[in-house]
């Protein structure tokens, strides 16, 4: 699978996220991304260990952004092919699992279609209390 379409990146980062992954990998040297299909912790960008995290065989790699691959499941990469996908932070608690959690800002994902269009933010479907 091509991490580029028409020579666009699948995914970047805004140096905002690209500063929050520096800080990261100060306690968490080896990380992943992979792109949350709802559920439990909405639809964000959950940030892993390396180590502690399995990439499955039907996940799809996106790419690479300030060196940390980035990840999705099979059938929301068809979802959203179409789609370049802008990891960015934004004030709150990350994820239960993720490494942003605890740090009071976390990654939020932001799309675009590809070829034009405005970015705009993929809807937090997290459910509230």
């Amino acid at each position: 699978m091509e991490t580029t379409v028409n020579g666009e990146p699948r995914v970047l980062a805004t140096d905002s996220a690209l500063a929050l992954i520096t800080e990261i990998r100060r306690d968490h040297p080896d990380i992943l991304f992979h792109q949350s299909g709802g559920c439990c912790d909405g639809s964000s960008p959950m940030c892993y260990p390396a180590s502690e995290f399995m990439v499955g065989d039907s996940d799809v790699k996106l790419g690479e952004i300030g060196g940390v691959p980035v990840y999705i499941s099979a059938s929301q990469f068809e979802a959203w092919k179409h789609t370049q996908l802008i990891i960015d932070v934004v004030p709150g608690r990350g994820g239960m699992f993720s490494l942003d959690n605890g740090r009071e800002k976390r990654f939020l994902t932001r799309s675009r279609l590809f070829g034009g269009g405005e970015a705009c933010a993929v809807p937090d479907v997290t459910p509230r209390a």
